[in-house]
């Protein structure tokens, strides 16, 4: 199934929607940066009493609109509610977001670079995490142009209980699965890709290795496959985060 790319979406509106939605659902709207004029935003909402902290980013490739405009649907819908800690990185790549294209301004593909962090974006990006406690469950909402299905990864170092099967459970009825046996080039079962060999070991790092190796045992990317309507696939990304996040919860 080929994808047809819609146009570009506008990081500067984006953004101002999130900074209005944001103080509406009680959260706290701060920039930690900004790239070609537009803020780079975390909305962080802490809830009284002790709360699971739970994480979410979307828009660090600029060529998949379904990821922030998933958490902007969430946080105007009331998701993000009492229940939990919640700390939100909606729109990683402006300048990518701006062109409609995977990479930063530069050619750089921001989600290969935790690691060795030469982009603006993502060295203020850290400084952010740094002052951030560690996290309940994070989860990294993506787009895959390549896709025939939703699938997922997976890292769970610390063998926690598995929110992937029931995410992709709650998916099924909204959008086909993808359940190739080798998915992105790795061993995939039933949607679900479990990396065997030692993430930290890798040369580059994405955002879910730099999180898994320093804020969070049990990270989540979530990947929509492009070639289906716009409305699907963030409907899909909903029934998979608000899964994860009444099993969160309890």
């Amino acid at each position: 199934m080929s994808a047809v790319k819609a146009a570009p979406l506008d990081p500067a509106a984006l953004a101002a929607r999130f900074a209005a939605a944001g103080p509406a659902a009680g959260f706290r709207v701060e920039t930690y940066g900004a790239i070609d004029g537009c803020p780079l935003l975390a909305l962080t909402k802490r809830s009284p009493g002790p709360r699971p902290r739970l994480y979410l980013s979307a828009g660090i490739h600029g060529d998949e609109p379904a990821a922030p405009l998933t958490l902007l649907a969430m946080l105007e819908a009331g998701v993000f509610d009492r229940r939990a800690n919640w700390f939100l990185c909606p729109l990683l790549n402006p300048a990518g977001t701006a062109r409609g294209r995977r990479e930063n301004a530069a050619g750089l593909d921001l989600n290969r670079d935790y690691k060795h962090r030469e982009s603006a974006e993502i060295q203020a990006h850290v400084q952010w995490l740094q002052r951030q406690p560690n996290f309940t469950v994070a989860c990294f909402v993506h787009e895959d142009w390549e896709s025939t299905g939703y699938y997922l990864y997976e890292l769970n170092p610390a063998q926690q209980p598995s929110l992937a099967e029931p995410m992709l459970q709650a998916v099924a009825p909204v959008c086909p699965l993808d359940l190739s046996p080798v998915i992105d080039g790795r061993e995939a079962r039933a949607g679900i890709i479990r990396p065997v060999s030692d993430p930290l070991l890798r040369e580059q790092w994405p955002e879910a290795i730099y999180l898994r190796a320093q804020h969070a045992t049990l990270t989540y990317t979530l990947e929509s496959p492009s070639a289906f309507p716009l409305a699907q696939r963030i409907a899909a990304h909903r029934a998979a985060l608000e899964t994860a996040i009444a099993l969160t919860v309890g």
